[in-house]
């Protein structure tokens, strides 16, 4: 896999950085090689990935681009000439982190150009919190977070809130003029969130009908007409929409690795989905057998009954991380699982997730390890400047999606359900499910699917027909996987990775002589950050094998 690996860094990049440019790299000289001279250069390039403005709104015209991509090769170039073979193993790791960034800048300036091929990416409005570091999928750069405001709003809420609409109009004209790409896929149904974008503004407008402020209602209605006019013209444009979506197999190699630092190919995910895949219907089939003579799992039926079992499943998971010494539980745990737990949904409503934790959401909040995590990060902000902030473009996902989908199996291979064995059929429903949605993502970007008939083989291979009774997220999954390559499989594809840090840990322990503890494990993973795993095996273990594997000379 090596030779594979390293055949096809050294072909793309040869494509994506001469043949993209005819602009040669600056020639940089004099640039300090310690770690300080890195986290002065990282401030520059986040100063420089925040765009211009162009009235108002960021600016992501062609033109603009072009303008800056030479700023952007010196940045790259003063990056690319720091010796650092002697700093320290976290040092080092900060490097790649910057690194992964740029390449990823450089990826969607020449690939992805969500600008331009996503109608998706203009959507301003965000209602929820995201339970990963960053909003999942491409973003613009000057969204507003919704969520974070408590109505009925003062003055100063009042005032934030006008500023931040003012986007929307200026926004909408500038995508009607960037939008130029084929992408039938991402552009129909990126239609659908700037349709969802009108209706939230809709509602906000109701929401502030006593609000004294004429300034905020009226750029409420300036932000719905402007919204309107881009639905009418983005659904005018589709018709003559034909293209692909995805990006291709060598563009999906490139950017898994050189960005989200994956040392995996677009074959090697294929080939782990579907081993998973067969695990989990495999393990389920013998669980199922195991349990023949047990109750049958039944799902609660009343807002009371769902409060109670929520409240006693939460008290569960949490007594046993603490009972059992899984990893060091910090007191914002509690509150941030507690702020998670659900409500009651009528059968008739419920989708895949819901579906489980209205039987037992045991499995459901051990995924939200993502709570945890945000938490950690206000309470704890990690010691490097260069992780303190979300990686740029999801680069996170391999270790925040993998680690919250890796802990579903370890705790219940730790004994989360020796006091009820069915739940244990939960859990390798969900990982079947993963499994299958990325798989059907790989396809869809090696352009082998359309995105309806990859959500085919994510409905179709998910067990009991879990993935048939909500046709909503079957439809927000593969939208947002084909947004954002990688994003699919990252749930699977990191707990594989997370599983090999886990054995190379566990061997170096028994190779020194030392006890292996799992606490010692989550703990240390957790202090080092949101980073690629690839990146966080290396500080852990001292073994570098994972960015070898994509680096190799």
């Amino acid at each position: 896999m090596k030779k594979l690996i390293s055949f096809i860094v050294a072909i793309f990049s040869f494509y994506l950085f001469t043949a993209f440019s005819s602009i040669n790299i600056p020639e940089v000289q004099g640039i300090s090689n310690n770690y300080n001279a890195l986290t002065d250069l990282y401030k520059e390039w986040r100063i420089f990935e925040n765009p211009p403005l162009l009235d108002g709104a960021p600016d992501y015209t062609a033109k603009k681009f072009k303008q800056r991509y030479p700023q952007f090769k010196l940045l790259k170039a003063r990056l690319e000439q720091f010796e650092i073979d002697n700093w320290t193993i976290g040092q080092q790791v900060d490097w790649y982190i910057v690194l992964a960034e740029m390449n990823g800048f450089d990826f969607n300036y020449h690939i992805l150009k969500p600008w331009v091929r996503d109608p998706a990416y203009y959507k301003t409005i965000w209602m929820h919190k995201s339970d990963t570091p960053a909003h999942e999928g491409p973003t613009h750069h000057m969204v507003t977070e919704l969520w974070t405001y408590n109505f009925p709003l003062d003055n100063n809420e009042t005032q934030r809130l006008i500023q931040e609409l003012k986007v929307i109009p200026s926004l909408n004209l500038q995508a009607k003029k960037n939008l130029t790409g084929n992408a039938k896929d991402l552009w129909i149904t990126g239609i659908r969130d700037i349709r969802q974008q009108k209706k939230d503004l809709e509602a906000l407008l109701i929401q502030v009908a006593d609000n004294n402020s004429a300034d905020l209602k009226e750029v409420i209605n300036q932000s719905i007409q402007s919204t309107a006019d881009l639905i009418e013209w983005l659904e005018e444009e589709a018709k003559a929409k034909t293209g692909p979506s995805g990006i291709g197999k060598d563009n999906y190699t490139w950017y898994l690795q050189n960005v989200h630092l994956v040392p995996l190919t677009w074959e090697d995910e294929v080939m782990i989905l579907k081993r998973e895949l067969a695990r989990a219907w495999s393990s389920l089939k013998l669980e199922e057998h195991r349990n023949r003579h047990l109750p049958e799992l039944e799902d609660v039926s009343t807002k009371e009954a769902y409060e109670k079992l929520a409240d006693r499943s939460a008290k569960s998971l949490m007594s046993f991380l603490k009972e059992q010494e899984i990893l060091t539980v910090k007191d914002y745990f509690d509150p941030a699982l507690e702020a998670q737990l659900g409500r009651f949904i009528p059968k008739d409503k419920r989708n895949f997730f819901t579906i489980g934790s209205h039987i037992d959401p045991r499995p459901l909040y051990s995924h939200f390890y993502h709570w945890f995590e945000l938490a950690r990060l206000q309470h704890e902000p990690n010691q490097s400047l260069i992780r303190r902030n979300p990686l740029l473009y999801n680069i996170f996902d391999s270790r925040n999606e993998g680690m919250a989908t890796a802990v579903e199996e370890m705790y219940m291979q730790a004994g989360l359900y020796d006091d009820d064995p069915r739940v244990r059929e939960i859990v390798y429903i969900m990982i079947a499910q993963r499994a299958a949605r990325g798989l059907g993502s790989l396809y869809a970007h090696a352009n082998e699917m359309t995105m309806e008939e990859a959500g085919g083989v994510h409905s179709s291979q998910t067990p009991r027909g879990w993935m048939k009774t909500e046709k909503e997220l079957l439809i927000f999954e593969q939208h947002l996987y084909l947004r954002q390559p990688g994003y699919g499989t990252s749930y699977i594809t990191g707990k594989h990775l997370i599983e090999q840090a886990l054995a190379e840990y566990a061997r170096m322990k028994e190779e020194n002589g030392e006890t292996f503890q799992i606490k010692d494990f989550f703990d240390g993973l957790n202090k080092i950050g949101n980073i690629p795993i690839s990146l966080g095996h290396w500080e852990l273990t001292g073994s570098k094998e994972p960015i070898e594997l994509i680096f190799e000379d």
